[in-house]
């Protein structure tokens, strides 16, 4: 049986590398995207170092023209893809009050974290089509509340859920898709070695979470891992919601 392709956006370090590695041990090849060729050039020199079966491409997801050629080059080199992960983008969600929040950072936000994963899906779905394919879109639980001046991310990741039930809708009984909304993940031992950072210790910062911990990269790779298998044949238009129970939590004012 050949083996299954996967594409994965923004896989060089953090969230994305943790997934890139996840599918590696089970046996997926890997076509790994990310826009910078420092952190992609350190992947190749450290965890991913004589991997044959990760393909790099360095793209800009918010190019059309930069989007379609990575597919081309997939499909050219494997013959076959299999399912998506849309996970570029802007991390950096606070920014700005609403009202001197630059114009053009709104769109490069918009461009990047939305209209990048439908430029991702639009020229995926061909070939997705052709083995029943997954797409997966990592949204955020800043999709579902708020703290102040988060406008650009917050609308972004918001209209990635939308995208992926609507998706689910117009790709039914052919492509599941799904979304996952991470909520505090820990990322500073996935970052590229110039930007590497030790786990977070604080334990009020833990004890946070209902689940005692901080959230890792592991816990989304391993929630993209079932739900491209056969395990989840059942499921799509979904977002799952990955925070250690954050969002479920009562929050009162401090006691004055």
């Amino acid at each position: 049986m050949p083996q299954p392709v996967a594409l994965i956006t923004g896989a060089a370090q953090t969230i994305g590398r943790s997934i890139v590695e996840k599918l590696r041990q089970h046996h997926w090849r890997v076509a790994a995207l990310d826009c910078d060729e420092d952190a992609i050039a350190d992947a190749q020199n450290t965890w991913a170092a004589g991997d044959n079966e990760i393909l790099w491409l360095t793209a800009d997801v918010a190019s059309e023209t930069d989007v379609a050629n990575c597919i081309q080059r997939i499909v050219s080199q494997w013959e076959r893809l299999d399912a998506v992960v849309n996970n570029a983008a802007i991390t950096n969600p606070v920014s700005e009050r609403p009202e001197d929040l630059q114009f053009d950072f709104w769109q490069r936000v918009i461009a990047v974290n939305l209209s990048g994963s439908f430029l991702v899906c639009k020229y995926a779905i061909p070939f997705l089509k052709k083995y029943n394919g997954a797409i997966i879109n990592i949204a955020s639980t800043r999709a579902l509340q708020s703290e102040p001046n988060c406008e650009a991310y917050a609308a972004s990741k918001g209209g990635l859920l939308s995208l992926t039930h609507a998706l689910a809708a117009s790709l039914a009984g052919n492509v599941r898709v799904n979304a996952i909304s991470p909520g505090w993940i820990d990322t500073g031992p996935w970052k590229s070695t110039t930007k590497r950072q030790s786990l977070l210790s604080n334990p009020a910062d833990h004890a946070w979470h209902w689940t005692g911990r901080i959230g890792l990269p592991e816990d989304v790779a391993s929630m993209v891992h079932y739900l491209f298998s056969p395990a989840a044949g059942f499921i799509t238009g979904q977002n799952f919601i990955i925070d250690g129970g954050v969002t479920r939590k009562m929050v009162y004012p401090p006691e004055t």
